[in-house]
């Protein structure tokens, strides 16, 4: 199943935005043991930096990897005389139908 670009960047936003809390968390656990002493402004802004640059990188990787999806999957091989219902995978066929006796349906 093909996802598409809108869902991918739906899906990309609510994986950053879950991983924004986790960053700015980390962030005032891990900068002072570093030496690193910022308010909780600083950390939030440095977060939404932080979060914009991801929401980028994750959408290019994914439509990036859609496109080698899309690229490198073959279709079905073909057998002889398939070549109408394989342009049409949701057409039904009624071949058969025509030489029936259709005096029955009414």
């Amino acid at each position: 199943m093909k996802q598409s670009r809108l869902m991918s960047l739906v899906e990309s936003v609510a994986n950053v935005i879950v991983g924004y809390g986790v960053a700015v968390a980390t962030q005032i656990l891990i900068f002072p043991i570093f030496g690193l002493h910022t308010t909780l402004a600083q950390n939030l802004k440095m977060g939404a930096v932080f979060t914009v640059v991801s929401i980028a990188r994750s959408y290019v990787l994914r439509r990036l990897f859609e496109a080698i999806r899309v690229k490198t999957t073959k279709p079905p091989p073909m057998r002889s005389g398939d070549s109408a219902r394989r342009r049409l995978p949701y057409r039904r066929d009624f071949s058969g139908a025509a030489g029936r006796d259709q005096s029955s349906i009414r």
